[in-house]
């Protein structure tokens, strides 16, 4: 117990003595010189200590709008209507003139007095007073005297008064207010017993050196038990945050990063892949075209020459090609890169003999036609990477992708033969996401097919190539339902979500 005198904070020391048993923050302000904030943290100091409960109750009180306002300093209109009237019998140019009361006024009073049946009216419409309504004549009203009670709990009103009251125009409010309470524990009170006057030194000052006080007195202990503001610190996207982390994941395994412009014409994105330009994943429902320009240009005619070859006939690579007439016009239409593989068929193009063996990767946005869900986004991150070695095999293909997604957090992952038009022997892979128990399909990779690799190199070799999406591996591993919420840009998540932190 001594020990935790000597960790309280003085706003601390001040607030406990005042705890005798049970008491609101009202109460507390009243008899503590501090302000409401320096109250309240106190208050949560005492309670992480378990010196205190603290619970809070809501309530509705009743206070006044702005003609409530108004009439407590002027009187209710009812009240001058029958003083003006008095022992009399009036008509209402009289009564207006008398009470000074605007016609809206006068229509009211009518009403409220003949609810009360404080007044009568003549045949020739000239206003008296009832007996009741004599009996009102210099008494404060039920509602009058509301008026003066405000502000009050709505529990402690005269409920006739406040329904007459609340019928009217701006004469009264209800406005919710929460109260917080603070009620000593066992623990506190055997804490109230010891000395809280005693100062302890807070911080070491200048001063404090220069005298030697610092020797003399007692520092206040440290509590690292306390709960402190949260902070929300300056970072990049999440997103972001992964993507780098990948990118360092192919730099430390000695690859090269590949870049290039998101527009591309058909023929890098498509015709350098061998993919026919009768494929279906060419027309519109999975591929976005540009407009305006419509066309690109192709520059290398003799890389063209051979790619047209290669679609037609298979040219020198042993192969009968697609077997149909290959268009030019059709391979210099624009789009948005619909995969990152383009920036690999621009690399290998620009490749010797001599550069070889050679890494590269690429992490870019990819567009395609989708239709937007849970699953699948029309723009998406996807890491690129190709190696080009004449000792390459698929085995080594499949240690590349293991190591990549081991060091992306997922240790676990497995192959399965697929098709792609410009890789054979083709293959997908899996992940498995041991936090939800399932595995996850985010890999499609191969070894590019002689009709790719040769006119574009100019000569056969074994050229690694694979593809994995990235967003779907970040969706996973923070545990988002929905792959929308990657980029839904909500702060709360953004403050609250964890660092990119991966082994």
């Amino acid at each position: 117990m001594q020990d935790l005198v000597k960790k309280l904070h003085p706003l601390e020391r001040k607030v406990l003595p005042k705890i005798l048993n049970c008491i609101s923050l009202n109460e507390l302000k009243n008899l503590v010189d501090l302000q409401e904030i320096e109250i309240m943290r106190a208050l949560q100091w005492l309670k992480n200590k378990d010196l205190i409960y603290i619970n809070s109750e809501e309530d509705e009180i009743i206070d006044l709008d702005l003609n409530g306002q108004k009439y407590l300093k002027e009187g209710l209109p009812e009240q001058k209507f029958i003083e003006a009237i008095g022992n009399k019998v009036l008509d209402l140019k009289q009564i207006a003139n008398d009470s000074g009361l605007s016609n809206e006024e006068i229509n009211a009073c009518i009403g409220i007095l003949k609810n009360k049946k404080a007044i009568e009216i003549t045949k020739d419409k000239k206003y008296l007073l009832t007996n009741y309504g004599k009996t009102l004549i210099g008494k404060k009203s039920i509602e009058q005297e509301l008026l003066e009670k405000l502000p009050l709990n709505i529990n402690l009103l005269n409920k006739l008064a406040f329904d007459n009251l609340k019928k009217r125009k701006n004469m009264i409010k209800i406005e919710k207010q929460k109260e917080i309470y603070a009620k000593i524990t066992d623990k506190g009170k055997r804490l109230q017993e010891f000395n809280l006057d005693e100062e302890f030194l807070e911080n070491v000052t200048p001063e404090l050196l220069k005298t030697g006080d610092w020797k003399r007195k007692e520092f206040r202990y440290y509590d690292l038990q306390a709960e402190v503001p949260r902070i929300n610190r300056g970072k990049k996207h999440f997103v972001n945050e992964a993507i780098d982390y990948a990118r360092r994941i192919w730099l430390d395994m000695g690859f090269k990063e590949m870049s290039g412009t998101i527009i591309n014409t058909s023929f890098w994105t498509f015709d350098a892949l061998f993919v026919p330009q009768d494929h279906p994943a060419r027309e519109m429902q999975d591929t976005f075209f540009i407009k305006d320009p419509k066309l690109g240009k192709i520059n290398n005619k003799e890389l063209a020459k051979r790619i047209k070859e290669t679609h037609e006939t298979g040219w020198t690579t042993n192969s009968k090609g697609w077997q149909y007439k290959w268009d030019e016009n059709i391979a210099k239409t624009l789009v948005p890169r619909t995969h990152t593989t383009v920036l690999s068929s621009q690399t290998l193009a620009k490749l010797k003999k001599e550069d070889l063996p050679a890494k590269f990767f690429a992490i870019g946005r990819c567009y395609r036609n989708e239709a937007l869900d849970w699953s699948h986004l029309f723009e998406f991150n996807q890491t690129e990477g190709i190696v080009i070695d004449p000792n390459a095999n698929l085995t080594n293909l499949m240690g590349y992708l293991r190591e990549f997604t081991k060091k992306m957090g997922y240790p676990t992952v497995r192959f399965r033969p697929a098709y792609f038009p410009y890789t054979f022997c083709s293959l997908e892979g899996d992940v498995y996401d041991p936090i939800h128990n399932k595995w996850i399909e985010f890999i499609a990779a191969g070894i590019f097919r002689p009709e790719v690799v040769k006119p574009l190199l100019g000569f056969e070799c074994p050229v690694l190539a694979w593809g994995p999406g990235l967003d779907r591996m970040i969706k996973a591993s923070y545990g988002l339902k929905d792959i929308r919420e990657l980029y839904k840009n909500d702060l709360k998540q953004l403050r609250e979500i964890k660092a990119w932190m991966k082994v």
